[in-house]
């Protein structure tokens, strides 16, 4: 007898590891620029069809493209078009200097991992007030988890289509790009982020299937160097024996991920204003898999194409919203004022000050 209890451990601990797995949710050393336009590759998106009437011409609808890309202050000051990257500070904070100081960009980390590697620097100009603030940082768009297009060398995009796509399949910003699909419970979170002595707090913010937010607090910033922050979650149930055993039905099983939202850093009132500095490196998660797909004597989506047809109206409405706050950027954009005084000295103003 005691033999048999000790296999079923062994199998119930190695079944349990099995299903036990750990990814990047989102790397910024992916982030850089690799096309002629400026913009990311893997992480490009159009957005023309969010406008509506005949107001753009066709040379403007094939410029409303955007990526994750980081973008360094020069490129966003030549290409007069935002990086990927936001910095949105809490109402109380907003105003012209600080919204205009706050910005994200690209950096590069000179040997601290393998070779040099790019980075994503973040500067946040609180208020210089004693009062507490917080700013998240975060993609100028929201990150979709099922973005199934190509998108060629030249930057051309080529819709996926619907009808035919299977949902299952890894999509464009899995990988490292922000989002991480068949997630079950979360055992535990790193990031991996520079710091310069600030007594700031840093949490991570991500949003499952169910279009619910979490914020995870990693912890405070307030060392100097390259750090991995990391959060345990405190409701994981290590012990397999420990857990609440269910029986779900083997399909459909709804489909699970996360996906990336931002940074949030919070500034305590006792704590210095004024301009806060640091850096990321990637995002990691250890979760278990929500399900483990196993062969059957029965194609059950290939029967029925429920899950499909669920992924499909996700997708679908993903690309509804998406793109409106880019065309509105897009817009104010082109109304923005490019001309600058000459550098001849003003003999009138010249004359007038005699």
């Amino acid at each position: 007898m005691k033999r048999i209890f000790m296999l079923v451990a062994v199998v119930v601990i190695s079944v349990g590891n099995a299903f036990a797995d750990k990814n990047i949710l989102i790397d910024f050393s992916k982030l850089i620029p690799d096309l002629d336009s400026g913009e990311n590759r893997q992480t490009l998106m159009d957005y023309s069809g969010t406008t509506q009437g005949n107001s753009f011409t066709a040379e403007q609808r094939a410029q409303l493209k955007t990526s994750l890309v980081l973008k360094t202050p020069r490129e966003v000051t030549e290409s007069r078009m935002e990086g990927g990257w936001l910095v949105t500070l809490a109402s109380s904070s907003q105003s012209v200097t600080n919204n205009s100081l706050s910005y994200v960009t690209r950096a590069t980390s000179k040997g601290f991992f393998e070779g040099e590697q790019p980075v994503m620097g973040a500067r946040v100009h609180f208020p210089v007030e004693p009062y507490n603030s917080w700013a998240l940082i975060k993609p100028s768009f929201d990150i979709p988890a099922y973005e199934f297009s190509t998108v060629e060398e030249d930057g051309t995009i080529t819709p996926a289509d619907l009808d035919t796509q299977d949902f299952y399949a890894p999509s464009r910003f899995e990988d490292g790009y922000g989002v991480l699909k068949n997630v079950g419970a979360i055992k535990s979170i790193a990031v991996r982020v520079y710091g310069l002595n600030f007594p700031h707090s840093l949490s991570v913010v991500f949003e499952n299937d169910l279009g619910e937010q979490q914020v995870v607090p990693m912890g405070y910033l307030n060392y100097d160097g390259w750090a991995r922050l990391t959060w345990d979650n405190p409701s994981y149930i290590q012990d397999i024996r420990a857990r609440t055993m269910r029986l779900y039905p083997l399909y459909p099983a709804n489909s699970s991920y996360i996906k990336f939202v931002g940074f949030l850093i919070k500034r305590d009132a006792a704590s210095p204003g004024g301009d806060f500095i640091t850096y990321f490196k990637d995002v990691e998660v250890i979760y278990d898999r929500a399900h483990d797909d196993q062969a059957a004597d029965i194609d059950d989506e290939a029967t029925w194409r429920i899950r499909n047809d669920r992924e499909a109206e996700k997708a679908a409405r993903d690309s509804k919203n998406f793109g409106i706050d880019q065309v509105l950027r897009y817009v104010e954009n082109q109304r923005q004022a490019t001309e600058i005084w000459p550098a001849t000295p003003n003999t009138l103003g010249d004359e007038q000050t005699e």
